[in-house]
């Protein structure tokens, strides 16, 4: 049953607090003399306007009554002293104080409608040049573009941000576009859900198989399955999927389909006698990523670097393998070289000598890695600093697209002999597009990583694709190192990427079982490790040591309830404690919690440094909790993040293995439990072990464990890069 709303009417009186971002606002409204406290979102909203409100009354923890607005509509003021009151406010650009004294004096109460409909009037006043009248114009038919933006979509509960990009990416007649084409609203500039565009196409009489609803529908299959891993789908799924979704019969399909391949709104790949249908941005980049690969050649003449490699074991008093050396003498020769292994195989130390060698030859270097908690880590184990990748590349937000862009590209290269890539497994196929871009054609790349770990939440397997497609020089480190052979959890990993089952009996080491095959009982024993146990036994912080690790977020012991629990065991509220409810929970002062995107404009201050940036896996602690902003410390970045921006964030005691990605932790437990045959699969299962780096603890059934080893079927993922690889091998 819906709640009731409450209908009041009245007058903006004062805008305490507006994101332009997402349109929330916190307004003092004046209503019949009763001043009230009003929050939502709103289109350009100014003091002075008149507002009909339908809502409902909150008690807001600290901020005490409000009203909360779920639709309203705007009437602009209808007499001279409120239409002064309104321009003044700077609703108008180019409209200031005294302008509006002058506007109203001449117009009165038709002012607005003469700004409107017969701006050019407005010179007729002292001080208005053609230019300027040019400029308010303008401004003041955005101001009716939104609001007629806005007034489509409050019929069909679309939110203000949606306005906001139709307007930027359609202009001020997007409304006569979108009743020919409401799927203009499912472009990734704006963002809107197929089904929600669907819905507007149906109210507004749109035929079922007109060409924009089947392009749109393709576009919808293709851009969800990427996000499964997929970068193409072989055609006859595509059209199987595509046919159920729109509900429509097959010929209609294939004749629209075909037509849009022609105009390159598709692209089609054939390999394996297979035909396979690409959104064109995934095909652009995997022809890209294959061709600029393909054309990397082996060098003629190897470079002698046996002294150098000498000179590195007597620094470090260390002696280097074959296999290492070859990395090593490859890094230096060739332009190209993947660099991967396992646990306790040597990767960093060989990675160190190739930097360092670098460093002595003169050749400048860049490291990077995918998120920014990889680039710290990277930065621990080399001692140089690196970045993600996208700051490297030096990503920002196009002005009229709203997408990313990077300042490095083919027209402004990366300023460096080579640049070296930590946890290339992590890696999307549109952003390695942008990497190889940003390379002058004479720069090394270093690629490293671990191809049996969990792929890219991003389309593609490109880690596994570029060592299978052997269009260069792949070294895969294999020898457990003497000191890796006596941790059980380096031996079990290898054990599970090979497809053998770990050793679940052993007491004596850093790798532990517990079985328990109640979900329930398998929580209690999460949270009494977590707060008792470990910390007791090994002096382990819950909060800094021990990080929980689920395949799943769903489930009695998936990463919601057990986010839940481990706050209230670690955290609970004490009376004295800040907290404030956002769309992601309750938050805490003192709360583990991690970033869930990359946020490149945030602002960080640490020790008196200041900077930009909190990413996608970042975790850090809550400070405090105040009336307006939350104060978050990353690793001794310390951020304030406004309440609009609390939906970026979650707790973080416990993480799925894909978030946990490019890290280590001290002490790691991984309950895993039966129904989500989905996730359990040997990767998954192999990437969460290699998170622990001294103590692992897995909870569970041994056979829930043993089908995970034997289920090596979990990251396949419709790709052509391998294939385009070798095509171009052919050559």
């Amino acid at each position: 049953m819906e709640h009731q709303l409450t209908h009041i009417e009245g007058t903006v009186e004062n805008i305490v607090f507006r994101n332009n971002d997402n349109g929330y606002t916190v307004m003092d409204f004046d209503s019949g003399g009763d001043w009230i406290t009003v929050v939502g979102e709103f289109v350009e909203i100014s003091e002075s306007e008149c507002l009909i409100l339908e809502g409902s009354y909150v008690n807001h923890p600290r901020y005490g009554t409000q009203f909360k607005v779920e639709t309203y509509e705007q009437q602009f003021p209808d007499t001279a002293v409120n239409i002064e009151k309104y321009l003044a406010s700077g609703a108008i650009r180019g409209i200031g104080a005294r302008l509006a004294v002058r506007i109203v004096k001449a117009f009165g109460d038709k002012s607005l409608e003469i700004i409107e409909k017969e701006p050019q009037r407005l010179m007729e006043i002292n001080g208005i040049s053609p230019k300027k009248c040019k400029e308010i114009a303008q401004d003041t038919k955005r101001i009716f573009a939104l609001r007629t933006i806005k007034t489509f979509f409050d019929k069909y509960k679309i939110k203000y941000a949606f306005a906001m990009r139709t307007y930027l990416h359609l202009g001020s007649d997007a409304i006569d576009q979108l009743q020919v084409n409401p799927y203009l609203l499912c472009n990734d500039a704006i963002g809107i859900d197929f089904g929600k565009a669907d819905e507007i196409a149906l109210d507004i009489n749109i035929d079922m198989t007109s060409p924009y609803r089947i392009v749109a529908g393709t576009r919808y299959i293709l851009k969800e399955n990427s996000m499964q891993g997929h970068s193409c789908l072989p055609a006859e799924m595509l059209f199987g999927q595509a046919v159920g979704l729109l509900k429509i019969s097959g010929e209609y399909f294939r004749k629209t389909y075909s037509e849009a391949v022609v105009g390159k709104e598709f692209f089609e790949y054939t390999a394996n006698d297979m035909t396979y249908v690409y959104l064109p941005e995934y095909y652009n980049a995997e022809k890209y990523i294959a061709d600029r690969i393909s054309s990397i050649r082996p060098a003629k003449k190897k470079t002698d670097c046996e002294k150098l490699i000498d000179d590195e074991e007597k620094k470090n008093n260390i002696k280097y393998e074959s296999l290492q050396r070859k990395a090593i003498s490859d890094a230096l020769s060739e332009k190209a070289i993947i660099l991967t292994g396992g646990p306790g195989t040597g990767k960093t130390t060989t990675l160190n000598a190739v930097i360092s060698i670098f460093k002595k030859k003169g050749i400048k270097v860049f490291l990077a890695a995918p998120t920014g908690r990889a680039a710290k880590r990277m930065t621990e184990l080399t001692g140089y600093e690196a970045k993600t990748i996208h700051r490297l590349l030096e990503m920002k937000f196009s002005d009229t697209t709203g997408g990313q862009e990077f300042a490095h590209n083919e027209a402004n290269p990366l300023d460096c002999d080579a640049v070296i890539i930590d946890e290339m497994s992590m890696v999307d196929l549109l952003l390695f597009e942008a990497l190889l871009r940003a390379l002058k054609p004479k720069c090394k790349l270093i690629i490293t990583g671990d191809s049996d770990q969990l792929p890219s939440v991003g389309a593609g397997n490109l880690l596994r694709d570029l060592v299978d497609g052997q269009a260069v020089t792949v070294i895969r480190l294999n020898e457990i190192f003497r000191q890796a052979q006596q941790s059980l959890i380096i031996t079990n990993a290898h054990r599970i990427v090979s497809g053998q089952y770990p050793d679940l009996t052993r007491k004596d080491n850093d790798f532990f079982f517990f079985l328990r095959s109640n979900p329930e009982l398998a929580l209690q024993l999460v949270k009494d490790l977590v707060s008792v146990r470990l910390p007791k036994k090994y002096g382990y912080s819950p909060l800094d040591d021990i990080q929980v690790i689920a395949p799943s977020r769903k489930g009695i012991v998936g990463t919601n309830e057990l986010n839940r629990v481990l706050q209230n065991e670690i955290n609970p509220q004490n009376g004295m404690k800040g907290e404030v409810k956002s769309q992601n929970g309750i938050f805490r002062s003192g709360d583990k919690v991690m970033q869930n995107i990359n946020n490149y404009e945030i602002e960080w201050e640490k020790n008196g440094e200041k900077g930009k940036g909190i990413f996608n896996g970042d975790i850090g602690r809550i400070i405090s909790i105040s009336k307006s902003e939350v104060t978050i410390d990353f690793d001794g970045r310390v951020s304030e993040y406004t309440y609009e921006l609390l939906n970026q964030i979650e707790l973080a005691y416990a993480i799925t293995v894909h978030k946990s990605q490019g890290c280590e932790f001290e002490a790691v437990i991984l309950p895993v439990q039966s129904g989500f045959d989905m996730l359990n699969h040997r990767n998954l299962l192999y990437t969460a072990v290699t998170r622990a780096k001294k103590l692992l603890i897995l909870i569970g059934n041994e056979q829930v464990i043993y089908r995970m080893v034997d289920n090596c079927h979990g990251t396949e993922s419709f790709t052509c890069l391998k294939d385009m690889l070798s095509e171009n091998g052919k050559d």
